[in-house]
């Protein structure tokens, strides 16, 4: 049976086309059913311009139909509050009144997860969603970094929390049995690092999980540990800092062979070499980062997200469904739970998006 899946086709820098684009490569490849949410007649259009090229017209796609979407350069908070038919608010009221089991969006981060937050309600226990994002290391096993971005200011009760959710990622969907908790400081003895590391330290060392202590930032890549905590602002701009990095690498690469390879098949050799490890750190290949800690399966992927990117996060958001992670997670806190924290003001506010 196919995994409905609701996609946001307004979401990226060059919506629509990469989502339907993306959306025909998932449903021809994977057991989804998508369904595509926008101005359906702008939607209509070009998914059948797309049909006709594939010359296949009977294809598990359907169009929701969204009146208004949030754009990257909309204010998240006033954007939830106004856009009432939103992309994204249709989209996960189709998660949260069970007509699809995941959502997916490359759009605007923060309206992401407000409207989430919103609309899907936390698991309890869960004061913020966070934004966990795979990454590649050089021991061969992937690490979770997270926050990536969803929350910019956190308290030391919120990296405890996504600690929680990070491990419980670990072990569900990388299925790793005791996966090893590292915290993002400037050096790994325990008083290092600001207010926020040095007062999470000893929350974290209580948690029923295999804390190893803080990290840096070169063991982001190392192996050194399976999850990565750190606030929102930290884990964006070791991100984004990565993704420059990465292409930096790539494009670096590709000249030094274009320069250095002149025999034929040295050249074949070499471009497979050289594709295999494009794959490895593209983006575009791990499909998005899920908001852990909402009560429905919530992935964000990249504002640049190609086909390709769209397609491989449908596939993470039927992987999430199927897994049950909310459920393990949800179990998890119920069992362990971690510090209680009292929202302020400032926070009770914003719940009300």
């Amino acid at each position: 049976m196919r995994i409905d899946i609701a996609l946001d086709a307004m979401g990226s820098d060059k919506s629509p086309e990469p989502e339907i684009r993306g959306a025909i490569l998932a449903v021809l490849q994977l057991p989804v059913r998508v369904h595509l949410i926008g101005p359906e007649s702008r939607l209509r259009k070009l998914l059948a311009q797309h049909m006709r090229r594939a010359k296949n017209r009977h294809l598990p796609i359907k169009i929701v139909h969204a009146s208004e979407w949030i754009s990257m350069e909309d204010k998240a908070a006033s954007a939830v509050r106004a856009k009432r038919d939103s992309s994204m608010r249709v989209g996960l009221k189709m998660v949260r009144e069970g007509r699809a089991a995941g959502f997916v969006t490359a759009g605007n981060t923060g309206a992401a997860m407000a409207t989430a937050k919103m609309v899907l309600g936390t698991l309890p226990g869960v004061d913020r969603p966070a934004l966990a994002t795979i990454l590649p290391t050089s021991a061969g096993s992937p690490s979770i970094l997270l926050d990536v971005g969803a929350n910019v200011d956190c308290k030391p009760q919120n990296l405890v929390q996504f600690a929680v959710m990070g491990a419980m990622y670990a072990r569900h969907i990388l299925k790793i049995d005791r996966p090893r908790i590292g915290l993002l400081s400037i050096g790994e003895e325990e008083g290092k690092g600001n207010d926020l590391t040095r007062e999470a330290f000893p929350l974290l060392r209580q948690l029923p999980l295999n804390f190893i202590g803080n990290v840096e930032g070169r063991d982001i890549y190392n192996g050194h540990a399976d999850v990565i905590v750190c606030d929102g602002f930290v884990g964006n701009v070791a991100l984004k800092a990565s993704e420059g990095l990465a292409r930096l690498v790539r494009e670096s690469l590709r000249e030094s062979l274009s320069s250095t390879v002149s025999a034929q098949v040295g050249a074949l050799l070499s471009r497979k070499a050289f594709n295999n490890f494009k794959k490895r750190l593209d983006y575009s290949e791990y499909g998005g980062a899920p908001l852990l800690g909402l009560r429905g399966v919530c992935i964000v992927g990249h504002g640049s997200s190609n086909d390709r990117a769209i397609m491989n996060g449908i596939r993470v958001a039927a992987e999430f469904a199927q897994t049950g992670v909310n459920t393990h997670l949800e179990h998890e806190f119920t069992l362990h739970p971690p510090v209680p924290h009292s929202p302020t003001a400032a926070e009770v506010e914003g719940d009300g998006l």
